[in-house]
């Protein structure tokens, strides 16, 4: 599985001199490292470590499919620059201990920022899941403690590819209707064409659209030229693929059959926004088509592919690598790699509106899209489910 991962990254890395790494001296020393572990997930988290050295947020290991459900029984995410539970499994051990608005401190001894909480979550719950999440806490009104929360682990007898971004989420793609204003969630951008086009039929019989892409770690190129189409009345550049050849301009030609919506239209963004989601976000920007609200998004906007193996002889086991092999300047002559996309306006949940279950983000998009909207009625609009148990 290393070595597979040194190939991969070697003769496909969007940049030949892998960020000054010395891959292959990086790669012998982590198959030193390798040589001591005991347990297949150590060897797992050997391996994503050393594809972690490329701080790249589209190049990693898709690990093994599992045949058991795990979940720690909440749900962490960066607020501006701090960590807090945003959501709690009700009926688990989560639910008698944690509560959302409780900011993350520590998270199994690791202090969480932006740039490392997505390797912490991989690694403690898909590449080596805890049975007790050890957590320092400080709730809204600044009490400290901690907690020991048990996770939830169930046997299913069949294979689940989980990656960090389906971890404990169900969240379909929702339009709905409200006097004057549509709303659509998008949670990922792998809809066809005729799907985008009836979301964008639907929202034309109103004045303005919100369309919440928080929580929505991108997908595919084709879905963002689609959702573009049905915003933009004209093919658009979204910028140059930097890669190992020649730069290679990204844009995203107007497909004929694509239905225009010609209306008002704000865009929900938060920190797990990512990829083809921040670039859409992005290009309404620099278009001057739509208000962008929420929290600066996740800056993980790499072009990547997946590349599939496997091992053993007389039973399989699949695994692969997603690898980045391109970069992505847009138009303003900058990559949102590590950088994100800051909303036009910063509107964040405080750890009392977490708690009390508001949402001032969705209620100020209502607001400019003309419609009025209370906090505790926004978070409504989209309630939260959870993948079944």
């Amino acid at each position: 599985m290393l070595h597979d991962a040194y190939t991969d990254v070697k003769k496909n890395y969007y940049d030949p001199q892998y960020h000054g790494i010395d891959l292959d001296a990086r790669y012998h020393e982590f198959e030193t490292r390798l040589a001591a572990v005991t347990t297949v997930n150590d060897g797992m988290r050997i391996v994503q470590g050393f594809l972690d050295g490329l701080k790249d947020s589209h190049t990693f290991l898709i690990p093994p499919e599992m045949i058991h459900f795990y979940e720690p029984g909440f749900v962490m995410q960066m607020i501006g620059d701090q960590c807090f539970v945003v959501r709690v499994r009700p009926g688990t051990d989560a639910a008698l201990k944690l509560h959302p608005g409780d900011r993350v401190i520590k998270y199994n001894s690791f202090s969480l920022n932006r740039d490392d909480i997505l390797p912490a979550v991989m690694y403690f719950t898909v590449l080596n899941p805890m049975a007790n999440t050890e957590l320092d806490l400080q709730g809204p009104d600044g009490t400290l403690r901690h907690e020991s929360v048990k996770a939830i682990y169930k046997p299913t007898g069949m294979n689940r590819r989980l990656r960090w971004y389906t971890q404990a989420r169900n969240d379909p793609s929702i339009l709905l209707e409200k006097d004057d204003v549509s709303y659509w969630r998008v949670p990922q951008f792998d809809i066809l064409m005729d799907e985008v086009n009836r979301g964008f039929v639907v929202a034309s019989k109103h004045h303005a659209l919100v369309l919440d892409l928080r929580g929505d770690p991108g997908g595919s190129t084709d879905t963002l030229t689609y959702m573009l189409a049905g915003v933009l009345d004209h093919d658009v550049k979204v910028g140059d693929r930097i890669g190992r050849k020649n730069p290679k301009p990204f844009i995203a030609k107007r497909p004929i059959s694509a239905h225009l919506f010609t209306g008002k239209l704000i865009v929900l963004i938060d920190s797990e926004s990512g990829s083809a989601a921040e670039l859409f976000a992005r290009v309404m920007q620099l278009e001057h088509r739509g208000t962008v609200i929420g929290d600066k998004s996740a800056g993980a906007v790499m072009e990547a592919e997946d590349f599939p193996h496997s091992s053993g002889d007389l039973s399989k086991v699949s695994f692969g690598f997603s690898v980045t092999e391109a970069d992505l300047i847009m138009t303003d002559g900058k990559s949102l790699e590590h950088v994100g996309v800051t909303p036009d306006e910063v509107v964040v949940p405080s750890p009392y509106d977490l708690s009390a279950g508001r949402d001032p983000a969705m209620a100020r998009a209502a607001a400019l899209a003309g419609a009025n909207l209370s906090p505790e009625d926004a978070a409504k609009v989209f309630p939260i489910q959870w993948l079944p148990l």
